[in-house]
């Protein structure tokens, strides 16, 4: 298993550098707080966590809530040299003429460890799953509609016609990760790479040939913990993201406040380039975390619209079961 997730992480990656992305220009449904649905990121990041299991949840609002995108995802830590974990993301319009839903199964395998103490990890991933796309084309409005002089009549009926409104496909992706755990260390260096999509399932609703097919998401992600003893961390990172021609890059940190051994504070800004500035803060007790975000848009759209900006609030619960995994401190690779 070892060797065979190795192989095949090397060759996709090999692959991403090596191969020109398509014509189409697509971004899939993603948050803010990509630390509350790691596995979207990455699935390698699959159990990095400080404890046993993980349960997340988050909800986010777009322009003026007329499009709403929920994430929900569990994790678990093994003695095996294997995590594993659960994701789901549904994306849909407020008129319900839209949706875009996601399920996928990860699996991280640990079990490369180097240095003194084996406190440096490589983990390797893979993932599969399933995506929904539907439409519902009596929610729509069609050029044929329209009427010069008196605008959109419901009444109108519309020429377009469907083979389909409603399609499953299958979807797989891999990702590689390394971070430092070694306790009590100043600086740790985490980063990886990953790839979704690499089936390019089908657009269901076009005809036409591989153009037509959903793009590879490549997605790099890297970052720093500098650990100040039991005061603070502060954790800078760097997201890029490039699926077909549309590409994303996000810069940022934020600042965890140790308030007691069972309360931290969290504050941080984030800063996708040419689109919008996202200060967020969270609190976390006894395990379990609440944060928020709000996206300010910054770029030509905020001109645009009313509407822009974006709200999202997120909930996340770590635990210890009875196993003895954790002997000593460990400090995952987010938040």
């Amino acid at each position: 298993m070892k060797n065979f997730l190795l192989f095949l992480c090397l060759r996709l990656f090999l692959t991403t550098c090596l191969i020109q992305g398509s014509a189409h220009a697509q971004i899939d449904p993603h948050f803010s707080q990509y630390y509350n649905q790691p596995m979207l990121l990455n699935p390698a990041l699959t159990g990095a966590i400080d404890g046993d299991y993980r349960a997340a949840a988050i909800w986010r609002s777009q322009y003026g809530n007329t499009l709403t995108t929920k994430g929900l995802s569990g994790e678990m830590v093994t003695d095996k040299n294997a995590n594993f974990g659960i994701s789901m993301l549904n994306q849909g319009s407020s008129d319900q003429a839209y949706s875009f839903t996601t399920a996928y199964v990860s699996m991280a395998y640990t079990g490369v460890r180097f240095g003194p103490n084996a406190d440096h990890y490589l983990v390797m991933a893979l993932q599969g799953g399933f995506i929904n796309r539907h439409f519902d084309p009596t929610k729509l409005q069609f050029g044929d509609q329209w009427t010069s002089g008196l605008g959109y009549e419901s009444t109108n009926a519309s020429n377009e016609s469907f083979a389909r409104t409603s399609v499953l496909s299958f979807d797989g992706g891999v990702g590689i990760a390394y971070y430092d755990a070694v306790p009590d260390k100043t600086t740790s260096f985490f980063g990886g790479l990953s790839a979704f999509h690499l089936n390019s399932p089908a657009n269901p609703f076009l005809s036409g040939d591989d153009a037509q097919r959903l793009p590879i998401r490549y997605v790099a992600q890297g970052g720093l913990r500098i650990n100040n003893s039991n005061i603070y961390n502060i954790v800078p990172s760097v997201i890029f993201m490039k699926e077909g021609a549309f590409t994303e890059k996000v810069i940022g940190a934020y600042l965890q406040l140790y308030a007691s051994d069972a309360t931290d504070f969290i504050c941080g800004m984030n800063w996708r380039m040419g689109d919008a500035i996202i200060p967020f803060a969270g609190i976390y007790y006894k395990g379990m975390t609440f944060g928020a975000s709000y996206d300010a848009t910054v770029s030509s759209l905020s001109s645009a619209a009313t509407h822009t900006g974006t709200f999202e609030i997120s909930i996340s619960y770590i635990g210890i079961g009875k196993s003895t995994l954790k002997t000593k401190p460990f400090y995952c690779p987010r938040f």
